[in-house]
């Protein structure tokens, strides 16, 4: 008997496959070079080194500390941490399935049997028996894996379980970069306030000479009226500006998992310069990009749920032998004439479904192309972003340069503005305007710095993160 049913179970094991088709990493179509523009050029970048904590590239201590209070208190991270413990947990509890379980069980009981129970045979009477019944069983059951769904299932569950690893890689940066983005946000709102300020006090110096030529009789009402209209003007500027950085400083908070109410950063006025990044090959984001990790796992588990579907189409054979001890009388429940035990093999095939599996199979790879489609979309949007990165910095290094000549000319404007109307050559009014056009090119030349922060730390997102080596590979 054991050999007529191990021998067809040997010959199951040896044929059995898993259904449906392998996983293949997609190949996507990629440049070989980036589109650069001076002063970049391709560098070559570390990215089998594990990323660190890329932020520290700017050289700001209080940044430096905000992220790490981002790290250890952002309920958003502590979310996606968490669904990553669920997805390894279901590939513990998967991965269970390709072992025997085994179930240990035991009973005891005294029971009455009824006498007038259906008969087991016309020659003899029921009658009534109490007794005990005790029993101690050691059970086991295994699904023979025939058709691979138990493989499939577990590749799908390790998939998800990589997918929701890259999700929390992304969240965690996305979230660093957020808060550095409002970081260098609220930084160059304080240099745009600091600049606003020493027009103010240029402006209220301005404001005392036109007072006193006018007490003198050499300048007009009209000269004092313009000044003040424009330092008031200034002076509102100062309340507009101040109610956006407490938005930021607000932000920031959040992401550090703190009360606003409790959070303050104090104002300084910093000119800061960008770290270089090395930009690498566009193959690199694939391997670098936790978002385009993440695309191509989904299409892996999706791939996987092929199999357990395709799996309905093959029989379910499943083996559940036990082994146990039965008696009336707890005293010889172990000796021999009490043992019981059982040995066989289960199989079932659907007959008819009514074209369930097959809809079930249609159903699964069209969410493996949509997949697909997905993570053909994260490949390009990524590229998009690393491009827009590239020009975009790139532009604002010239613009940036040329706002600070700007600067310089205005000043030197206004210095022969103020000459010629203490000299009576001109009138007040060309004063006026030299001084709107030195704030506007200081404004202009503060916001664009705070830009080439926030363009560097999109950059450095595009592109996956930090790299451990070649700090300095894509200098200008």
């Amino acid at each position: 008997m054991t050999r007529r049913l191990v021998a067809p179970l040997l010959v199951l094991l040896l044929t059995a496959c898993a259904a449906g088709p392998d996983y293949q990493p997609p190949k996507p179509d990629m440049p070989v070079t980036w589109t650069l523009d001076a002063p970049w050029r391709t560098a070559s970048p570390d990215d089998a080194a594990a990323k660190g904590p890329w932020w520290q590239r700017f050289g700001d201590a209080q940044l430096d500390a905000l992220e790490q209070r981002a790290l250890a208190g952002s309920p958003t991270l502590a979310a996606a941490a968490a669904r990553l413990a669920q997805a390894r947990a279901v590939v513990t509890a998967g991965s269970s399935a390709q072992l025997p379980q085994l179930t240990l069980g035991t009973r005891d009981a005294r029971q009455r049997i009824s006498a007038n129970r259906p008969l087991s045979s016309y020659n003899s009477t029921n009658f009534s028996t109490i007794q005990n019944d005790f029993t101690l069983s050691l059970s086991a059951s295994y699904e023979v894996d025939l058709a691979g769904r138990v493989q499939r299932s577990v590749e799908g569950a390790r998939a998800s379980a990589e997918q929701s690893a890259a999700d929390l890689e992304n969240t965690r940066l996305l979230l660093t970069a957020e808060l550095a983005v409002d970081y260098f946000s609220l930084r160059a709102l304080d240099t745009e306030l600091d600049v606003l300020q020493r027009s103010i006090a240029l402006q209220r110096r301005s404001l005392e000479l036109v007072t006193a030529r006018h007490d003198l009789g050499a300048a007009s009402g009209l000269d004092v009226a313009q000044q003040q209209a424009l330092l008031d003007t200034t002076l509102t500027q100062v309340d507009v500006l101040r109610r956006q950085r407490a938005q930021f400083e607000h932000a920031i908070a959040t992401l550090t998992g703190t009360p606003a109410p409790l959070f303050s950063i104090a104002p300084e006025a910093k000119v800061f310069e960008p770290p270089a990044i090395p930009l690498g090959v566009p193959s690199d984001v694939l391997q670098r990009r936790p978002d385009v990790a993440a695309a191509e796992r989904a299409m892996a588990a999706a791939n996987a749920q092929i199999g357990v579907a395709s799996a309905a189409f093959y029989p379910s054979v499943m083996l559940a032998p036990s082994v146990g001890y039965e008696s009336r009388d707890l005293s010889t429940l172990f000796n021999a004439p009490s043992l019981l035990w059982s040995l066989g093999v289960s199989a079932a095939q659907s007959v008819f479904d009514g074209g369930r599996a097959r809809a079930n199979v249609d159903f699964a790879k069209a969410g493996y192309d949509v997949t697909v489609a997905n993570y053909r979309r994260v490949v390009l949007t990524a590229m998009q972003e690393v491009e827009d990165g590239i020009t975009g910095l790139a532009a604002l290094d010239r613009a940036s340069a040329q706002a600070q000549t700007a600067v310089a000319s205005a000043r030197r404007v206004l210095d022969m503005a103020t000459s010629r109307y203490e000299g009576g050559a001109s009138t007040y009014f060309d004063v006026i305007t030299a001084q709107q056009a030195l704030l506007a090119s200081e404004r202009q030349a503060a916001q664009l710095l705070g830009q080439r922060q926030l363009s560097s730390v999109f950059l450095v997102k595009a592109l996956g993160g930090d790299w451990q080596g070649g700090v300095r590979a894509a200098a200008n």
